[in-house]
């Protein structure tokens, strides 16, 4: 009898050290990536040359947009506008309060426009502007729908590095 006992105390021991060792994983994980860092897949071409159409896996931080310290040629992770479910990647041009002109449909004519950025917004343009769905569709882009700043591209891993602002 003694023995039975013994086995289920030993038992309940691992189950408790199991269970508080996969605790401790999801709470850093949980907090890493709400809060620190997060990996995002970038496919298409609207960030040609600077990331592959065929697909790319990029490491971005919280922390600059959390606390509103993005600058112009940042590339970033955002919920789009128009599909809350897609988290595409672009490049900031213009920062609350900037001038921005852009041609409105390259492919169509040249005739161009200019807005000024209102507060609280960026504004954020693909870097192959003839095929990126981007502020000249949807408007400037709230800060509250950026997700995080791209820091590095660590796949496809021949082009693994760092992600570092463009002027424009």
């Amino acid at each position: 009898m003694g023995s039975s006992s013994s086995f289920w105390n030993i038992a309940y021991q691992q189950a408790m050290k199991s269970g508080v060792l996969v605790a401790k994983v999801y709470s850093f994980l949980h907090v890493t990536t709400n809060y620190l860092a997060f990996p995002a897949y970038a496919f298409g071409p609207s960030m040609i040359p600077t990331l592959h159409p065929s697909g790319n896996v990029v490491l971005a931080e919280r922390i600059s947009t959390r606390s509103r310290k993005l600058s112009r040629g940042d590339v970033v992770v955002l919920q789009s506008p128009e599909d809350p479910n897609k988290t595409p990647i672009k490049r900031v041009i213009g920062l609350e309060g900037d001038c921005v002109s852009f041609v409105a449909d390259p492919e169509k004519s040249d005739e161009s426009k200019t807005i000024v950025v209102p507060k609280g917004h960026v504004w954020v343009q693909g870097d192959y502007t003839q095929n990126s769905r981007d502020s000249r569709m949807f408007g400037p882009l709230p800060y509250g729908l950026i997700q995080g700043k791209v820091l590095w591209r660590v796949w496809p891993f021949q082009d693994f590095g760092p992600i570092g602002p463009t002027t424009t």
